[in-house]
């Protein structure tokens, strides 16, 4: 038996950065290593946006050579995790057909309500469960379908993004639940592809690759990634292939009197359920059902988050975000207020631009300074988190007393505390690297060290040490609820 400790490697993509991370169990649990980090960059071309996968699988490679080269460690097994809804179209002879396109392209813009004209929107949400966003997969496929997009009338299969990266891994083609889940092609009673919705966009499940649910192996590195590597043949696990998944399933909860917040690019707010939730109130307030580990349902919506200040952090510079917070602090609270989920916020060329704009719109004193920019950004997204926690409240008939932070967004001290003081719960922040550590639990699963959702978590719990928000000054948190546009 080797002497080596035995370590499981996360390949973490999200949408605007990318990380590989080594895991193992240490005595008081899990314990993580980053190897490396990297920026994953839009590409913008002939007015259309892509995203580099080959950059990204460089990067991967990469991660894989540094840890190989780790002293005393030893690599059981890799998993990879990504954003939602992005595909890959794939030709015959294996090879992709161009880079795959990137949600924030506005070639979606109207998509859900042209496509309702051949499925009928209620019939689609009694179908998936999914709230109706334009670049859901199945509108980007009508979309393409519609503009007689050359890449999918070639197609042979299409891959969603992480599985497309452990096709690259192993030459295995897959379709994992969790990231097949965020597409509005799945039903989400059988948790597998709705057949006539792929009919409504020309496709069958034969266009796909096979299913796999979290924990079932995939296949092994091909020969030309060992060489590329200095690896063997090390397996490649279907982990929670969508990041909020995997980063729900690190969540340092016990019972099920809790909501989560997965903060990062995006902010997603839900509870956990073993069945969805598809009544007329959650299809009325847009809320998701998308799939989780060990069976779970995530209820859920997606609310636009640090997206909105990492534009504006582009314009200013590498300010630190100590100087950001202090200066917000020095704003006067509550001046302007914008609801973060606009669509005027997708994608601006200038979002200092498109925050004063919408200000402007509704009447509101423009925010001129950029303390008063950060205090619109993080005061709105506090407001906006307490509006979600409310419908969730009443679509699950739970009290739901504590909410739990997870992601980068944990590390913002500002954030949290007003997120306590505008929901009125305590806030529990942390990990931060949820993601990449809910996926070495899963593969830790897979490879017997732990067992269901609870399994987890209790390791978890063990090894990470949150920080607590107690809500102040509820007050007048309550009275900017009630003039907030949304």
């Amino acid at each position: 038996m080797s002497d080596k400790r035995q370590c499981f490697f996360a390949a973490d993509l999200g949408a605007t950065s990318g990380r590989t991370v080594l895991g193992w169990f240490g005595p008081s649990g899990p314990e993580l290593e980053e190897i490396s980090r990297f920026p994953n960059h839009l590409i913008c071309s002939g007015g259309r946006f892509y995203w580099d996968i080959y950059e990204l699988f460089r990067n991967v490679l990469e991660g894989l050579r540094k840890a190989a080269g780790r002293d005393g460690c030893e690599i059981c097994s890799i998993g990879v995790d990504t954003w939602g809804v992005d595909f890959v179209c794939v030709g015959g002879d294996g090879a992709f057909l161009r880079l795959p396109r990137a949600y924030r392209d506005p070639f979606t813009s109207g998509a859900a309500e042209r496509f309702f004209s051949v499925v009928p929107r209620d019939e689609v949400y009694r179908r998936t469960g999914i709230q109706v966003m334009d670049f859901n997969t199945l509108f980007q496929l009508h979309a393409m379908r519609l503009s007689s997009d050359s890449a999918l009338a070639a197609a042979h299969r299409l891959l969603f993004m992480p599985d497309a990266i452990t096709y690259m891994l192993t030459g295995e083609m897959v379709t994992e639940y969790t990231i097949a889940s965020t597409s509005q092609l799945l039903d989400a009673s059988t948790r597998r592809f709705d057949r006539q919705l792929l009919e409504a966009v020309g496709l069958t499940e034969e266009c796909f690759g096979r299913f796999v649910f979290p924990g079932q192996k995939v296949g092994t590195l091909t020969p030309e990634v060992q060489r590329q590597t200095g690896l063997g043949p090390v397996p490649v696990i279907a982990v929670a292939g969508h990041d909020t998944a995997s980063a729900v399933a690190a969540v340092p909860a016990s019972g099920s009197d809790f909501a989560y917040l997965s903060s990062g690019t995006w902010s997603l707010m839900g509870i956990e359920t073993a069945a969805p939730v598809m009544t007329d109130a959650a299809r009325e307030l847009n809320f998701t059902n998308e799939g989780g580990v060990c069976g779970t349902i995530r209820l859920l919506k997606n609310i636009c988050g640090m997206w909105i200040l990492e534009r504006c952090r582009a314009v200013w510079g590498a300010v630190p975000y100590d100087v950001l917070t202090g200066e917000a602090l020095a704003a006067e609270p509550f001046r302007s207020i914008i609801n973060p989920d606009d669509a005027s916020f997708a994608n601006p060329q200038d979002m200092i631009e498109a925050i004063q704009m919408f200000c402007r719109r509704h009447r509101q004193p423009v925010p001129d300074t950029r303390g008063r920019l950060v205090r619109c950004i993080f005061e709105s997204l506090a407001l906006r988190y307490r509006h979600v926690f409310d419908s969730l409240r009443t679509l699950s008939g739970r009290q739901l007393s504590v909410l739990h932070v997870i992601g980068g967004g944990s590390c913002n001290t500002l954030l949290n505390q007003w997120t306590a003081n505008a929901t009125g719960v305590t806030v529990v922040a942390g990990p931060a690297e949820a993601t990449a550590i809910g996926n070495i639990m899963m593969q830790a699963v897979a490879a017997g060290h732990a067992a269901g959702v609870e399994g987890m978590r209790r390791m978890v719990r063990s090894a990470v040490r949150p920080d607590t928000y107690v809500p102040t000054d509820t007050g007048v948190w309550e009275d900017a609820l009630r003039r907030a546009p949304f």
